[in-house]
Order: structure tokens, then C-alpha cells, then sequence
């Protein structure tokens, strides 16, 4: 079983990602006997649902010094003092400090949306060779959307992983008007499946499996963009923190996930962006780039020019 790495963009290292109940996540998709279990129990709502009603109670309070030991959580970051967290899931959502994630500027950029591991592809059309032979992004699967598919097609594809130890609040890659926002149904009868690369070497259509919460974003620079919160095997929920119609700013809050880690995906339309050097340099070995949000993941394609870097 290899380990998972990714390359961190601030210590300019590949380094090693400490998952989160490892052990239990490679048994549920590796083992024989696990693989089933996921099937019967682990992916079903409701085990979801349960392991989140569980970490919302008093009682799990006393999970939230061991994991920032063990995971080594900037307690300066928040917002808040510990001591004021009801239960770990409070904790878990967490608002940070204004300082802590300051926001790239200038309109011409686009910003990470949140905390994590990223994979970003210039055309999303040309990742094929990325994951598991034979699989690829179904836009329109995706979507649920035919019409939406052939919009993005060729479009920039940013996939943003947050791991439990990551901020779990998620922003905006860039201002403009939300004009539509809505949760897609989840295929089948009800399942989530885990977002973490042990599980999406299996099964890549996983991202258009589960639930997730897509929102349209009208833009003055970017044209239209497509953002989808991805639910996942023990996220309690997806909590949005917008509304249809409201104007936004590039940084503001747009969400957040209650437990469990999971995924934002972002989409650009055709020749609208040119993705950060790094990230693109990275995500074409299968290797994702760790950046925090607001930090710069890409611009407005120039006329007469391009230019990347962060």
C-alpha cells in the first residue's frame, strides 16, 4: 500500500500525508471483506448521519485536544479559544482569523476556495492519463446536466481536497453574482462515498455519485463558473452560507462541511484562466499541491499573453 503524497507549495517538499483513521479507510477499500462492509453499511447515509449526530454531542469535546496534538493544528489560527468549542464538530468548522488566510489580491486572479490537496488541469478534457486507466471527468454526470456539460467542455478543472486535519469553511475563487444554487441528487439508493485517493483509485465516478451542492456564478473577468461541494462518507452535512442571487466578493465565505473530509470542484470555462505553474506541474504526475485558501491558483488569460507563476 503506497503512501499518499503530495507536494507542499510552502516548504517547496513532497511530503507525507498523515490520513486521519488510515488504517480503517485502506481496510474499507482494499480488503475484500471491508469492500463489502462499505457496500452493506459504510456508504449508506445513514452511517453518515449517525457519525455525525455523534460527533455533535458533549461528549466528543474531549476528541479535540488529542487530534490537535496528534495532527499538529495551528491553535493561533482561530478565531475562537478552544475552551469555547461545545463539541468536536464545533471545532471541527471552525472559523480562523482574518490574518491567518489572507486573500490574493487583484481582479485579474483566482484564489484557492479552500484548505487542502489540489489537482488543477487546464483542460479538463486532457486528464484522462491522471487517474486509473479508462476513467475521466463525466462533466455532464457531473453536473446532471447536459446543456452544463457542453458549456465546460474543454473548461479548467480545479479538484480541492480537504482532509478532517484542514479548515473545513470554504470561499470563493473570485467575486461575482451567485444566479443559481442547488443540491444534486445523489445516484442510487442514497450512498456516500469517500473522496480520499484510496477510494477514487477505484472508482473515479465518485465525485458523480454523491450528493453535492452546485452553485453558479456569474463573473465580470472569468465568464460563467461552476462550483460543487462534494458530501462524503461521514460529513454530517453541507452547510451554505449564500443564497441565489447575492453578489460576492473574492475571499468571502461561501460554506462550510460539518465532519468528514471532502472535495470542492471548481470549474472554469475554455480559455478563460491559466492555472499556477505549480499546480499544474504537480497535478500532471498525479501529485497534489497542498496551498491553504486565498492563496493565488491561477489568472485571467491576458490577450497577447500568458503568464503563470504563484
Amino acid at each position: 500500500m503506497n503512501p499518499i503524497e503530495f507536494y507542499n507549495r510552502y516548504t517547496k517538499k513532497i511530503e507525507e500525508e498523515q490520513v486521519y483513521g488510515e488504517a480503517f479507510l485502506r481496510w474499507a477499500y482494499e480488503n475484500p471483506l471491508g469492500k463489502l462492509t462499505t457496500e452493506l453499511v459504510i456508504k449508506r447515509a445513514f452511517f453518515s448521519r449517525w457519525y455525525g449526530w455523534r460527533m455533535n454531542q458533549k461528549a466528543s469535546k474531549k476528541k479535540i485536544d488529542p487530534f490537535i496534538k496528534q495532527f499538529g493544528v495551528n491553535e493561533n489560527d482561530f478565531l475562537e479559544k478552544k475552551s469555547n468549542y461545545a463539541s468536536f464538530n464545533d471545532f471541527f468548522y471552525r472559523k480562523l482569523k482574518k490574518e491567518a488566510r489572507p486573500i490574493h489580491e487583484g481582479e485579474n486572479s483566482i484564489i484557492f476556495p479552500a484548505d487542502g490537496r489540489h489537482l488543477g488541469f487546464q483542460n479538463v478534457d486532457e486528464c484522462k492519463g491522471v487517474f486509473v486507466k479508462g476513467q475521466h471527468f463525466d462533466l455532464k454526470g457531473l453536473l446532471e446536466s447536459n446543456s452544463l456539460g457542453e458549456h465546460f467542455k474543454g473548461g479548467s478543472l480545479i479538484l480541492s481536497r480537504l482532509c478532517p486535519v484542514d479548515y473545513h469553511r470554504y470561499h470563493f475563487p473570485c467575486s461575482g453574482k451567485v444566479i443559481s444554487q442547488a443540491f444534486l441528487p445523489i445516484a442510487g439508493s442514497g450512498v456516500l462515498y469517500s473522496v480520499n485517493p484510496v477510494a477514487l483509485a477505484q472508482d473515479l465516478s465518485i465525485f458523480w455519485k454523491n450528493k453535492r451542492l452546485l452553485t453558479l456564478l456569474k463573473t465580470e473577468h472569468f465568464g460563467k463558473v461552476a462550483i460543487l461541494e462534494i458530501g462524503a462518507t461521514c460529513v454530517g452535512s453541507i452547510v451554505s452560507s449564500v443564497e441565489n442571487g447575492d453578489s460576492v466578493e473574492k475571499g468571502s465565505e461561501k460554506g462550510y462541511f460539518r465532519f468528514g473530509g471532502s472535495s470542492v470542484i471548481t470549474l472554469f470555462e475554455a480559455g478563460r484562466i491559466e492555472l499556477d505553474k505549480d499546480l499544474i506541474e504537480n497535478s500532471i504526475q498525479n501529485r497534489e499541491l497542498y496551498a491553504w485558501m486565498g492563496d493565488r491558483m491561477g489568472e485571467k488569460i491576458q490577450s497577447g499573453s500568458v503568464s503563470v507563476g504563484p
